[in-house]
């Protein structure tokens, strides 16, 4: 499936931010919107994605945003932060909460 860099789809993890970032996978090219992630030691494939996943890599302030969400001690805050957001987006049109 592209874009989905875990290997638990059903679970809200940071491992898009960590597989994305990962240095032993090397995107390739597959047509002018798709990649693959492809292992640099196997040689196996591994991920998908479309260019709009990868300009989390490829923006300086996205990569920004991308490293401190991949960071080992930022599980939690991926998902506190993301729930916000959720939260936010969610109650946006809900005039009747004023």
């Amino acid at each position: 499936t592209q874009g989905v860099f875990t290997n638990n789809p059903e679970t809200l993890t940071h491992d898009f931010f960590v597989n994305l970032l990962d240095m032993g996978t090397k995107w390739e090219k597959i047509d002018d919107h798709n990649f693959k992630g492809v292992d640099r030691s196997s040689g196996d494939d591994k991920w998908t994605a479309s260019r709009a996943d990868l300009i989390f890599g490829s923006n300086s302030q996205l990569r920004a945003l991308a490293e401190a969400y991949a960071s080992d001690d930022a599980k939690e805050k991926f998902v506190k932060d993301f729930i916000k957001a959720w939260v936010k987006v969610m109650n946006n049109d809900r005039f009747d909460l004023d």
